[in-house]
C-alpha cells in the first residue's frame, strides 16, 4: 500500500498509461534525466524503459529514499540523492531533462527555483495543479510576473489535463502536464526577476509610474496588466 505524506504534499501517479504519456512529450534516449520526488518509483520504472544515459532521482523523504535505494540497486545508471530540490545546485549539468509529478504545494516555487538553471537544462516536463499551469501561460491574457519570466526563459506549453483519479491519494484539484523548453540564449535571470518585480509592483498605475525609463513609448502610458506578452518583452528590452 502507498503512504503519501499530507507534510510533503505526496500525491503518487497510480495510472501507467498516463505516466507514458507524459513522456511521449519528450525524448529522453540517451540523455541526462532528473526526476524530482519520485516516490516510490512508479513513473521512473517507465523512464527507465526509455533508455536515458543517465537518471538521477532527488528525494527529500529519507524513507523513500531508502525504498529506492533498495529497488534500483542493481541498476548502475541511477543515481539516487536524498535533498530538497530547492536546495540542489544544478550547475554541474548540461542539457538536463527534468521529469516530476511536482508537490502541488512548491510547484510555483520549485519551477521559478529552476529557472535560474536556464543555462543546464533543456527542458522540463511537470504535472502540476491545473490553476497553476495557467499562471504561467503567456498566451492567456493578463499578465503576471509568472507569465513574464516563463517568456524571458522558455517556450511554454500545457500539454493536457489530468483528473484526480489517477493520484492516490487523489487531490482536490485538476492537474495538467506542461513542458518548458529552455531557450537557447543564456539569460540573467536575476534581472528578469528585478524587472517583474518592479513592474508588477501596481498593477493599477501606468508603466511609467512604476518604472523609470527614459524612452518615449506609448507602451509605457499602458497598465502593465493592459499589455500582451510580445508588448511587455519590448519593455523589458528598454531595461
Amino acid at each position: 500500500m502507498l503512504k503519501a505524506k499530507k507534510s510533503l504534499s505526496q500525491n503518487f501517479l497510480i495510472d501507467k498509461n498516463i505516466s507514458k504519456k507524459i513522456l511521449s512529450y519528450t525524448n529522453i534516449y540517451n540523455k541526462i534525466v532528473l526526476e524530482i520526488g519520485p516516490g516510490y518509483g512508479f513513473m521512473t520504472d517507465n523512464i527507465i524503459e526509455n533508455n536515458p544515459k543517465k537518471l538521477f532521482l532527488i528525494e527529500k523523504d529519507i524513507s523513500l529514499v531508502k525504498y529506492l535505494k533498495n529497488k534500483y540497486k542493481n541498476n548502475t545508471n541511477i543515481v539516487i540523492i536524498e535533498k530538497d530540490i530547492l536546495k540542489f545546485d544544478l550547475n554541474n549539468f548540461k542539457n538536463l531533462i527534468i521529469i516530476s509529478n511536482l508537490p502541488y504545494n512548491l510547484s510555483t516555487k520549485i519551477i521559478l527555483y529552476l529557472f535560474h538553471f536556464n543555462k543546464n537544462i533543456n527542458e522540463m516536463i511537470f504535472m502540476i495543479q491545473k490553476e497553476v499551469a495557467r499562471k504561467f501561460d503567456y498566451k492567456i491574457p493578463n499578465m503576471n510576473k509568472y507569465k513574464f519570466l516563463t517568456k524571458v526563459v522558455s517556450d511554454f506549453s500545457i500539454c493536457f489535463d489530468v483528473s484526480s483519479k489517477v493520484f492516490l491519494p487523489r487531490p482536490k484539484v485538476a492537474s495538467s502536464v506542461v513542458k518548458f523548453k529552455f531557450l537557447k540564449k543564456i539569460y540573467d535571470f536575476e534581472n528578469a526577476k528585478k524587472f517583474s518585480l518592479i513592474i508588477f509592483r501596481n498593477i493599477r498605475k501606468k508603466i511609467y509610474k512604476n518604472i523609470n525609463i527614459n524612452k518615449k513609448n506609448p507602451l509605457l502610458n499602458k497598465r502593465v496588466n493592459e499589455l500582451n506578452i510580445n508588448e511587455l518583452l519590448k519593455i523589458y528590452n528598454l531595461f
